[in-house]
């Protein structure tokens, strides 16, 4: 018998449409010699499966289930690649955890912890990762442009505390951007991170772990064409993505071992892409922890799946049946 997989994307924010495209990815990416994929669709309380004659089919939110020609369709596994809430952020995961269906990413603490910047990076500074001088404001506070610009320093940058995609961010440079830059950030998230720029080299490195083995991919070095990795770098070709990263034996080395001390110090699943700026004397900065990585057929952790000479519908397929070796 082959298992029924949910492919679960959409969510509540921007990334919406990311999402969509990471799913496509991994519809592509599993085996479907032996895994039945249906992508599930969420925004809101519209939640669908998508049938193979392009229909869509209502999901039972009572136990993650449809009908499809008169039978009910339940599934054994879900993969969880929603950017933002209600996937990244530990909700979905509870609701999982609660009907005893497996999935592809870290529980409900490690996602609601990485899902939001400041705390992820001040729970990793404990751990003696290296984080940029940051400051945390909640909805309805705000700071003054001469804090800012004593404690984090000119330029910096102003970005919402949880999300991704670069939605809401700002490099700001001059004292009349700081207040403009903080409220778009609010447009996005109730709460808002200013924080220190670091001049670098930033590189982004993969890791998934299983019973039978720990695997850290190849480092990409992203080199933007903007001010920054903005959502046209990202995502419209506006970068130059270079795997492996022009760095140092040694310094690949130790970037590949902290990806994986992160991974355990989180209690990480799943794949998980950690974000770095390495700044002068080869200083590796932590800038983010992403729990549910894009997974079109042109992000990070595909590349680096190639680049490492692996399949990566081996890699689905390990993800998916790790889950099935350690669920209870």
């Amino acid at each position: 018998m082959k298992r029924t997989i949910a492919i679960v994307c959409g969510g509540d924010t921007s990334e919406f449409e990311v999402s969509l495209r990471s799913a496509q990815g991994i519809y592509s990416f599993i085996d479907k010699e032996k895994y039945t994929l249906y992508i599930v669709e969420m925004k809101g309380l519209d939640w669908h499966a998508q049938l193979p004659d392009g229909n869509k089919a209502p999901i039972d939110r009572n136990d993650f289930s449809f009908q499809l020609d008169g039978r009910k369709v339940t599934f054994d596994f879900a993969y969880i690649t929603i950017h933002g809430t209600p996937g990244e952020d530990g909700r979905l995961q509870g609701y999982f955890d609660m009907l005893h269906i497996p999935y592809s990413c870290c529980g409900v603490l490690a996602a609601s912890l990485t899902y939001n910047k400041f705390a992820c990076s001040q729970y990793l500074h404990a751990f003696g990762v290296r984080i940029a001088e940051s400051l945390l404001l909640r909805e309805g506070q705000s700071v003054s442009d001469e804090d800012v610009m004593e404690k984090i320093g000119l330029p910096c940058f102003v970005k919402p505390s949880l999300g991704g995609s670069s939605f809401g961010v700002s490099k700001v440079k001059t004292k009349e951007e700081i207040q403009p830059a903080i409220a778009k950030a609010f447009e996005e998230a109730q709460e808002v991170l200013v924080e220190a720029f670091m001049d670098g080299t930033e590189i982004t490195c993969g890791c998934y772990k299983t019973k039978e083995k720990s695997v850290v991919f190849p480092i990409t070095e992203v080199v933007t064409h903007n001010e920054y990795f903005d959502y046209k770098a990202k995502y419209d070709g506006e970068s130059d993505e270079i795997t492996p990263a022009r760095i140092s034996d040694e310094l690949t080395q130790r970037v590949q071992k902290l990806t994986s001390a992160i991974y355990d110090i989180l209690g990480a699943s799943g794949i998980i892409r950690v974000d770095y700026i390495i700044t002068a004397g080869e200083t590796i900065n932590l800038l983010e922890v992403n729990t549910t990585p894009g997974m079109t057929t042109t992000s990070f952790i595909p590349q680096q799946v190639r680049a490492a000479g692996l399949d990566i519908k081996d890699v689905m397929t390990d993800i998916i049946e790790n889950q099935f070796n350690t669920h209870c």
